[in-house]
């Protein structure tokens, strides 16, 4: 099992970095329960919202408006486990999530790149795919496989399913997916259990892992909670990641962003705790400030950096293993 360095020890010398005190973060974690309980999350998917009324959340089944009352947040955050075994296909390139300790990961999905060969911006195809998951699968600092690219050059109807079979003949560490609704989920955990052995061996030992993106501000669509319940009810991990836009989808001030982020986050793990208790859950990150000049999302700035390494702070203070983008 491969280990990474630790994060933000408390240490009594040397060097750490800490991004909100306690004090901030209690703040966070109740304006969070109150826009959970007053505002709440509009849910899109009949099931999960029959899922969330049998739990005891407060559904309106004619607007799809969800809330959520504190003690079924504070339900669900206590089931959750704190550790995540991402396993590979090979088993000494296992990863454990969890706690302080750190692991990397490539990242996407974009959907071009530069052909090596001619040097032409084009269209990235499931041979691109193939590559990078061969590339990724020898470079040691690489603990888990996000695919940076997509098969452009597959129908719409089945691209995520090729990009998966990809990665299964070309990588033997943890790949860390999506999906684009929740058959299609279901059709990569039958193929996944080919590779691991069967249904209970994939239960044990989770191959892959997938990635769902609430809709900023406060909503899961249907493909997305569909996801999120699949998963849970087949113990595959997922990654609930918002990608909340300070100043366009929520507050611009940081600490803002930070409350309409949480609450999306928490409203997808209590739904995967409503539809299977313990399901393995990683809070996600990619949340970045909104560009007002040009009308778009930027990455590699100073606040999504500084939103990112707080929400990891978020994730260590409810005790859940995180994933965040890097600024």
């Amino acid at each position: 099992m491969q280990r990474g360095p630790t994060a933000s020890s408390v240490m009594s010398t040397g060097w750490g970095l800490k991004t909100l005190t306690r004090d901030a973060l209690d703040k966070i974690h109740a304006a969070t329960l109150d826009v959970l309980q007053t505002t709440g999350v509009r849910v899109d998917s009949q099931e999960a919202l029959k899922i969330l009324d049998r739990e005891g959340c407060w559904v309106n089944h004619k607007t799809g408006v969800v809330r959520f009352p504190e003690h079924i947040v504070k339900q669900a955050l206590g089931i959750c486990p704190s550790q995540i075994l991402l396993a590979g296909r090979d088993p000494e390139k296992d990863f454990m999530m969890g706690g302080r300790e750190v692991g990397f990961t490539t990242f996407g999905t974009g959907v071009q790149v530069e052909d090596l060969e001619t040097g032409e911006i084009r269209d990235s195809t499931k041979e691109d795919v193939a590559q990078i998951a061969r590339l990724t699968d020898a470079l040691k600092h690489m603990d888990v496989l996000s695919s940076p690219v997509e098969a452009r050059d597959k129908p719409g109807s089945s691209h995520d399913l090729h990009m998966f079979e990809a990665v299964l003949m070309n990588c033997t560490k943890h790949y860390a997916c999506e999906a684009e609704n929740g058959e299609r989920m279901k059709a990569m955990i039958e193929m996944a259990e080919v590779v691991a052995g069967g249904s209970e061996a994939l239960k044990q030992r989770p191959i892959f892992s997938m990635g769902a993106c609430p809709t900023s501000p406060l909503q899961l669509i249907k493909e997305a909670a569909d996801v999120i319940v699949v998963s849970a009810k087949n113990w595959i991990p997922i990654d609930v990641l918002s990608m909340v836009m300070a100043g366009a989808t929520s507050p611009i001030s940081v600490s803002g962003a930070l409350v309409t982020h949480n609450a999306e986050v928490l409203s997808g793990i209590i739904l995967a705790q409503a539809a299977n208790p313990g399901a393995p859950v990683i809070y996600g990150s990619s949340s970045t400030t909104f560009d007002m000049r040009y009308g778009t999302a930027v990455v590699g700035v100073p606040e999504m950096a500084m939103i990112s390494a707080a929400a990891a702070d978020m994730a260590n203070f409810y005790g859940l293993p995180s994933y965040v983008a890097g600024g």
